[in-house]
């Protein structure tokens, strides 16, 4: 399971001109979900993401996080964070979760988060859609579940 995940002022996700999920304070997450990702995946994810601290502490520090906050997420997936670009010139999608799949574990990672206390918007799983993000600082991290990078 891969994220981007962007500290942000607001963030909101629109699908046919019509808004589906928009958050205040918080963090927008890219979620891409892999071909052997599993419960496992979601619990490491899902623990690091709210528990980063990236939020600024009174002495201007990147020392609390979303948790500490009281900040809102917002999840979009994203499937074409698995895109390997290696060979050619177009990507290929080999390790990226099949669409069943990959929806079950998406959506059980967002119930993770709202389980967890936190405030939680989302996309919808295989649309296009339009995100619209006030990144805050900026902040963008990239994680993987598998520590590949």
């Amino acid at each position: 399971m891969r994220a981007v995940v962007q500290r942000v002022k607001k963030s909101t996700v629109t699908v046919n001109d019509k808004v589906a999920g928009s958050i205040g304070q918080g963090l927008m997450v890219l979620l891409g979900v892999g071909r052997e990702d599993d419960d496992r995946d979601i619990e490491y994810l899902s623990d690091k993401i709210m528990n980063l601290r990236i939020f600024e502490d009174e002495n201007g520090k990147m020392n609390k996080s979303l948790l500490d906050i009281g900040g809102q997420l917002l999840v979009v997936s994203q499937f074409t964070l698995f895109g390997d670009c290696r060979k050619g010139r177009r990507p290929g999608f080999d390790k990226a979760g099949k669409p069943e799949i990959a929806k079950e574990l998406y959506e059980r990672f967002v119930n993770k988060c709202r389980e967890a206390g936190v405030l939680t918007e989302t996309g919808i799983f295989q649309a296009d859609m339009l995100v619209d993000i006030s990144n805050d600082g900026p902040v963008t991290l990239l994680l993987d579940s598998k520590k590949e990078f």
